[in-house]
């Protein structure tokens, strides 16, 4: 039953990559490509190439900030789980998710906002110079960029691939607008937590390798 299927994982890895690389139609730049290939590896979906943005500094800002020990901070639990902790304490620096922290949601219902936008307002402190991941909440994403209007709660590097109907796509639109800010998104709907790891893993892989 078995014969006509490939068993060895680094064999099932390297031929699945080698088809996504065959069947790229964009002229991606050589350093985005980890990136875009981990993406479309997760999902299993191609069609997703068109609506990868990848910020021309993103990559190196990413690079750097590992390599100098940051933070990745996600919007919920889901993306922290995701991410090669192990490999990621390696380079020095740890995953963080502040939802289910003790205050959050009496705070959010006194401020009259989301839980996971009072998460990061509560820990503005804690964003200058780190990886935010976010997959899940579209205004996650909007409190990270008006935190990131200021230097001093700015991260090196945002990953905002929240998924959904309402509100996922234009956050990610105006994420994309905000050029001043590196960033990695899916444009469009489409998103999750998984795409939000996958990205911050594809990094962490890169700066191994160059190891």
């Amino acid at each position: 039953m078995t014969a006509d299927f490939i068993l060895d994982p680094g064999q099932i890895e390297s031929e699945s990559m080698k088809i996504i690389r065959a069947g790229l139609t964009r002229p991606w730049l050589d350093t985005d490509l980890p990136v875009v290939e981990r993406i479309i590896h997760t999902t299993g979906d191609p069609s997703l190439e068109s609506a990868i943005a990848i910020h021309p500094e993103a990559i190196a800002c990413g690079l750097q900030g590992l390599k100098q020990g940051a933070t990745v901070i996600t919007d919920v639990e889901m993306v922290r789980a995701g991410i090669s902790k192990e490999k990621l304490k390696s380079l020095g620096g740890t995953v963080e998710c502040f939802l289910n922290t003790p205050g959050v949601p009496e705070q959010a219902k006194a401020w009259g906002i989301t839980r996971s936008m009072t998460a990061f307002r509560m820990n503005a402190d804690r964003l200058k110079g780190s990886i935010v991941a976010i997959g899940n909440a579209p205004t996650a994403l909007l409190e990270v960029l008006r935190l990131a209007e200021n230097p001093e709660t700015r991260p090196t590097l945002i990953v905002g691939i929240p998924v959904g109907f309402i509100g996922a796509k234009e956050s990610k639109d105006l994420l994309w607008e905000h050029q001043e800010f590196p960033s990695i998104t899916v444009l469009g709907t489409r998103g999750g937590s998984p795409i939000a790891a996958t990205v911050v893993n594809a990094l962490i892989y890169t700066v191994l390798k160059q190891k």
